[in-house]
């Protein structure tokens, strides 16, 4: 995990561990005050004398800037990666320090800090890249989040003050945090509802920044605010043409790559790797050593599923112009192919759309300028066959497939781009219909209830009686969820808990395309863990519905709300991937969640947005703009979803392992579910009966991540007077359910 973590307290000064540049005793400090000898980080006691030279400060970190309000880095970031600018050397306490992949220069920086300084905190995130920016002006602190929410921030209330990082699990050390188990609830029962989830965090007295908005410390004191401008809670934003948003689309993607390319490329430390080099082996060659010893290849790379996201990266970044980039402390340029990665799955029968996928994906490698691999697996990476891995900052599905990811990965590069985010970025949500039906735009809806129509008519023959009833069916349910106000739908979802109902939640209890259309027509809906929570769970996560219902809403318009709260879970689950499959010296790169390209996507029209082959289209210009108008036959065709067939065969295959994890399970002592039931829900699934099948990765995930932490003995923390102050110190609180 690569993090920064600071704080702001009340105190003008206070000794921070590395402090830079410390000032002779007696010297004048800032602001006039004296600055004496410098011991080291924030003094936890100001009562005992023996504890004046104990201080905290996080373990292997470096200091960015020190007194009064400190800011450390903490993980292997590359040098690259970590930029402060001063505003003015005579000022050394208004400075900007950006982390991350940041496609502006110093005098950008410089400006964007003169515009924060007088409040306009929306010019910290129009950069193209992926990055957390943190700016101080005196004793003003600001950082701010992302809009998609790949690159949050949490806070805590400490020490007279504030501490805040980009992750959580170091706050919950700092102030030994216990599990805030209602979160965890809201987490399995709602976890696309942000009413449900609200501010909080696995750790209880840890809070998160909502998306698009920024944390602002003076002196300990806090304020959240948003950047982004304000638009009618109910009538629709003014919208651009849609020839002129799809061109601002291209623009933020290929700037989104070209960010990556032109920064510093890095060769892998081979000391880093899990296995050392054993030499020369008699049918292997160089990169196939690599990546049997679990170290990425140098240079770029892409993920190559033949789906449109990763075949539009991968096009990009082959043949965009611009500089080349060199291996970092190579001399030599870079002058390589881009290497395409192809995960093909040996353990099931392929269905026919990813036979043509990979086809697709063959077609597009064969440009001289990608490297195609083919990463072939067995049963040895299905889903749930190896569960060991690194503890997360919070638990998130991605955790019971991470070695299958982790195995392709590992066959990837230095610098790997990935499509994740494409599709909560520029499809439409289902509940943008009623949207439209708010904007008095009836017609748009014709193309998208005709294609489900037919996608309909094709998965389930029989299922609809008369061609008539899928468009009518469509029509009332957008039409309800328009007239439904945000209160009612609220209060509706929390009634759905507390009665146990559960219509098309999971993964295979919608018999197709129209089904889970019609479930994600509403406010908020019950995830697909819910049924196997107890009632003391859901009645405390309905609680928390109705207690929002009786807020202001962000956004009265449905589809608006429902697609901000997709993109935000996944974003958030994207995060807890990149941690849960990290190779070392590798990062992973999804342009698709940067800021300027959410900025973009949300121009889009709506009208052109609910369209059939809406992101294939818009991907089509894209590259078609760059120059690449050569595309496969079939290139677009609507992915694949993760088949059933491999899930199942790895529950099969570890079926006694799941079920000896849940013979006593964690869940079970927090009172969140009945341990049996979960264990019969273990043994259908495998079984092939209709079980939601993403429910149970929720559940399997949930577990797996309670029990990393409560097993880990580290901490994040150093010069403390506890001993070791770490997270949970007391164990998951036994609250059984009667």
């Amino acid at each position: 995990m690569r993090w920064l973590v600071g704080w702001s307290s009340i105190a003008a000064s206070f000794g921070t561990a590395g402090r830079l540049g410390g000032a002779a005793p007696g010297a004048p400090g800032p602001y006039g005050s004296s600055a004496g000898p410098v011991h080291g980080g924030f003094a936890e006691s100001d009562d005992a004398p023996g504890d004046a030279e104990r201080t905290v400060h996080p373990v292997g970190a470096q200091l960015l800037w020190g007194d009064p309000d400190p800011l450390w880095a903490v993980g292997d970031w590359r040098p690259d990666e970590i930029r402060t600018v001063t505003a003015d050397p005579a000022d050394p306490f208004t400075r900007i320090a950006v982390l991350g992949c940041c496609g502006a220069d110093d005098a950008e920086l410089r400006r964007a800090l003169s515009a924060a300084r007088g409040g306009a905190l929306r010019h910290l995130t129009r950069w193209p890249g992926s990055y957390t920016a943190v700016v101080q002006v005196g004793r003003r602190i600001t950082v701010t989040s992302d809009l998609a929410g790949a690159r949050p921030v949490f806070y805590t209330p400490w020490a007279n003050g504030t501490a805040f990082a980009t992750a959580a699990l170091p706050l919950a050390d700092l102030i030994e945090a216990q599990l805030d188990i209602g979160h965890l609830a809201a987490l399995l029962a709602c976890p696309d509802s942000p009413e449900a989830l609200g501010d909080g965090t696995p750790y209880a007295g840890v809070r998160r920044i909502p998306p698009g908005h920024a944390l602002i410390l003076r002196e300990g004191s806090r304020e959240i605010t948003g950047y982004e401008p304000v638009a009618s809670l109910a009538v629709a934003a003014p919208q651009l043409a849609a020839e002129q948003a799809v061109e601002g689309v291209r623009e933020a993607l290929v700037d989104a790559v070209r960010a990556r390319l032109t920064a510093p490329r890095h060769a892998p430390d081979a000391t880093t790797a899990a296995v050392p080099d054993p030499g020369p082996v008699p049918g292997m060659g160089p990169a196939d050593r690599r990546a049997a010893r679990g170290a990425p290849a140098p240079g770029i790379g892409a993920d190559l599923s033949g789906g449109s996201a990763s075949a539009t990266l991968a096009l990009l970044a082959a043949g965009l112009p611009g500089v080349p980039g060199t291996l970092f402390g190579h001399g030599t340029a870079a002058g390589q192919r881009l290497l395409a990665v192809t995960f093909n799955d040996l353990a099931t029968p392929l269905p026919r759309a990813r036979e043509e996928e990979l086809e697709r994906a063959r077609a597009i490698a064969s440009d001289p300028r990608l490297h195609h691999v083919v990463v072939a697996a067995a049963e040895e990476s299905l889903p749930y066959a190896d569960l060991d891995g690194p503890l997360t900052d919070e638990p998130a599905p991605a955790l019971v497939a991470a070695a299958r990811d982790r195995r392709r990965l590992s066959a990837g590069s230095a610098d790997h781009f990935t499509g994740h985010g494409a599709r909560q970025v520029l499809d439409a949500h289902p509940a943008r219909l009623a949207d439209l039906l708010l904007d008095r735009k009836r017609r748009h809806l014709v193309r998208p209830v005709a294609a489900l129509t037919r996608s309909e008519a094709r998965s389930a023959p029989a299922a609809y009686a008369s061609p008539l009833t899928v468009p009518l069916t469509v029509y009332l349910a957008a039409r309800r969820l328009s007239r439904t106000s945000y209160m009612t739908g609220i209060r509706e979802a929390a009634a759905l808990l507390r009665d146990h109902g559960f219509p098309g939640t999971g993964h295979e209890t919608a018999t197709g395309p129209v089904d889970a259309s019609l479930a994600a027509l509403t406010w908020a809906r019950p995830g697909p863990a819910a049924r196997w929570l107890t009632g003391e769970a859901l009645a405390e996560v309905a609680l928390r519905l109705d207690a929002a219902a009786g807020r202001p809403p962000l956004s009265l318009r449905p589809g608006e709300a429902r697609a901000r709260a997709a993109l935000a879970r996944h974003a958030a689950g994207h995060r807890i991937y990149e941690q849960a499959v990290e190779v070392r010296s590798q990062r992973l790169h999804a342009p698709f969640l940067d800021n300027q390209v959410v900025r973009a996507a949300r121009a889009l029209p709506e009208s052109l947005r609910v369209q059939p082959g809406a992101r294939a289209a818009v991907l089509r210009s894209v590259l078609s703009g760059t120059g690449v108008r050569e595309l496969p036959p079939g290139w677009g065709a609507p992915s694949p979803l993760d088949g059933a067939s491999s899930v199942r065969a790895g529950l099969r295959a570890a079926l006694d392992p799941l079920l000896d994890l849940f013979a006593a399970p964690l869940l079970a002592d927090a009172g969140l579910i009945d341990a049996q039931v979960v264990r019969q829900a273990l043994v259908d699934a495998a079984a092939g009966q209709s079980v939601p099948l993403d429910g149970i990765a929720e559940l399997v995930s949930t577990e797996l991540w309670l029990r990393r932490l409560l097993s880990r003995r580290g901490t994040c923390w150093t010069g403390t007077t506890t001993v070791r102050r770490r997270a949970v110190p007391t164990g998951v609180p036994v609250r059984r359910a009667l």
